[in-house]
């Protein structure tokens, strides 16, 4: 069915009828095509949003579409009570590029944090009962600006006040250290500590890397400790810096890892990953999803995989995500810009004037982008853009800040 209402009309209607919890930009999308999305009126707008990094191909992907069409004429739903012919493929290509062992699907990031917890907890157990020792390493070690989900578990183990505080009690047992400073981590570590979840790359946090020798003494912490290390590669992974996954940069090996975003190419699916021996403290009936790796969401994840692995691609990635950096590098002459931080195509601009603003206008200019922590400009763009599009953007962003600012473009700025 054709969407026949207007902006006004759908507005309208979710006022009426939807529990208010999105702020929403006031476009109605009914379209896309690559690194476009296209509103009701017609209008097109650069996509450097990129469905909150889920947009990973673009829109209406040709490869994408091809695989819904048959899929969806085929087999849509089957419990994980039977077998159908394509989690394993999956299975096998996320085990392939992570370099763990074995995989359970569910259908989101916030679901695989949730299952994360519950296997560091039973992982826990089983090797201390084993031992004919009480249980004593429950705990988890989180980050500071972490972000890892809006469901109770998950929320536990975020960090910023405005999330938690008007659903607590949370779960206990969740305990949150520094992300900057290697000496709190260390006296932070104590023998309670069973995992230690970080996410490479702090997304909502402002896009904030984690620094090299602080992730790699965290790793030695939980090695020397018997903790578990889960990385959160929700946003970071799965290409978006130009590796499978951010932490390979590091050359790191995560006991834990956990992927969702972009791996259906638009559908919900969340996965986690594990090494062979903490994936063992699941057994039948100790974990479960209705829908997760349902066969269409498996038959799209396999093609994305498939083409993030093709030759060229991820060097990409890494080529437009230097390019990127360059473009916006150049901005600093502004006096509303402090800094660029970020990797590959998880970019930020850190401004010194309030970011929503800037989203506003540059909406009107025809792109997308969104902000966090009141003046962080974020830009989680298609893998697949090109650099008339970084350029584009680095035109309208100087015009925008410029008037903002109250300051005239130079001439002869680069376009």
């Amino acid at each position: 069915m054709r969407q026949t209402l207007n902006f006004t009309q759908v507005a309208e209607k979710e006022k009426r009828h939807l529990i208010h919890t999105y702020d929403r930009l006031p476009v109605l999308m009914v379209s896309g095509e690559g690194c476009t999305l296209i509103d009701d009126q017609g209008k097109k707008y650069l996509d450097f949003l990129g469905g909150l990094a889920v947009n990973s191909l673009g829109h209406a992907h040709p490869e994408i579409m091809e695989v819904l069409r048959d899929g969806s004429e085929t087999l849509l739903h089957v419990s994980n009570l039977l077998f159908h012919p394509y989690q394993a493929d999956v299975a096998e290509r996320l085990c392939r590029l992570s370099g763990l062992d074995r995989v359970f699907f569910c259908n989101s990031g916030t679901e695989a944090v949730e299952g994360a917890l519950k296997l560091a907890r039973a992982y826990a157990r089983k090797q201390e009962e084993g031992d004919g020792k009480s249980t004593s390493k429950l705990e988890v070690l989180a980050l500071e600006d972490s972000f890892h989900g809006r469901t109770v578990g998950a929320l536990s183990a975020t960090w910023p006040e405005k999330y938690r505080a008007p659903f607590e009690p949370l779960v206990p047992g969740v305990r949150f250290v520094s992300a900057r400073d290697v000496k709190k981590l260390e006296s932070g570590f104590r023998d309670t500590v069973g995992a230690f979840l970080i996410e490479i790359i702090q997304g909502e946090g402002g896009v904030v890397p984690l620094d090299e020798s602080y992730l790699k003494r965290a790793e030695e912490l939980c090695r020397a400790q018997g903790a578990l290390l889960i990385c959160d590669e929700i946003q970071c992974g799965l290409g978006r810096t130009g590796q499978p996954f951010a932490y390979q940069k590091f050359g790191l090996k995560p006991d834990i890892v956990l992927a969702a975003k972009p791996l259906a190419a638009g559908l919900p699916m969340g996965a986690i990953l594990a090494r062979e021996e903490v994936a063992a403290a699941f057994g039948p009936g100790s974990h479960g999803s209705t829908f997760g790796g349902g066969p269409l969401q498996c038959r799209l994840a396999s093609k994305f995989l498939e083409i993030l692995e093709r030759p060229g691609f991820l060097d990409h990635v890494r080529e437009m995500g230097g390019y990127f950096r360059a473009r916006l590098e150049e901005l600093a002459d502004l006096p509303a810009v402090q800094k660029v931080r970020g990797d590959g195509l998880m970019m930020a601009l850190v401004l010194e004037v309030p970011g929503k603003q800037i989203v506003k206008a540059l909406l009107d200019e025809g792109i997308l982008i969104n902000c966090t922590q009141e003046k962080i400009l974020r830009f989680l763009p298609p893998l697949t853009i090109e650099r008339e599009h970084v350029d584009r953007l680095a035109v309208a962003l100087r015009k925008v800040l410029a008037e903002i600012t109250k300051i005239p473009v130079a001439k002869g700025v680069p376009v």
